[in-house]
């Protein structure tokens, strides 16, 4: 049997040595979503839209500017944004959600970034881009903001 990797996609499964209610504010509190992700004032509320700032990368159609709206969030679970390019010409329009389970003394954290188009390079450079970013950039940076925070 073969499996085919679905390429609108980029899955992360990570594991932190945290309680889910101490990750749960690393993705939610704006000065700790500051820290390991973008400089954003991030605020938990649907329909919140705020901007992130980053290196554009013209390989990719990427401007160097997002702007995020908060989607949905089931407190404690599940937090799901849309992430769109500020330059119309730009077709970035993806989701990024994720999920929290309780493992052991520590938390299982799912990352699901969705809405890549297979068919056009410039998201296919995004998609190879994010991908590393979400496995080892993302990933520190996030450990390091949960290690920095009281328990």
């Amino acid at each position: 049997m073969s499996t085919t990797e679905d390429l609108t996609v980029i899955h992360v499964d990570q594991f932190f040595p945290h309680p889910p209610a101490k990750v749960w504010r690393a993705l939610t509190e704006p000065e700790l979503v500051s820290q390991w992700m973008m400089p954003c004032d991030f605020r938990l509320e649907v329909g919140h839209r705020y901007t992130m700032t980053s290196v554009p990368r013209p390989n990719a159609n990427y401007s160097g500017t997002t702007v995020a709206e908060v989607l949905s969030f089931d407190t404690g679970r599940t937090l799901s944004v849309r992430w769109q390019d500020e330059d119309p010409a730009s077709d970035v329009d993806w989701t990024i959600t994720w999920t929290l389970e309780a493992e052991g003394r520590g938390t299982r954290l799912f990352l699901r970034h969705e809405g890549f188009d297979p068919d056009d390079p410039a998201q296919m450079m995004s998609r190879r881009i994010m991908g590393e970013g979400w496995r080892s950039q993302v990933p520190e940076r996030l450990a390091a903001a949960l290690a920095g925070m009281p328990a």
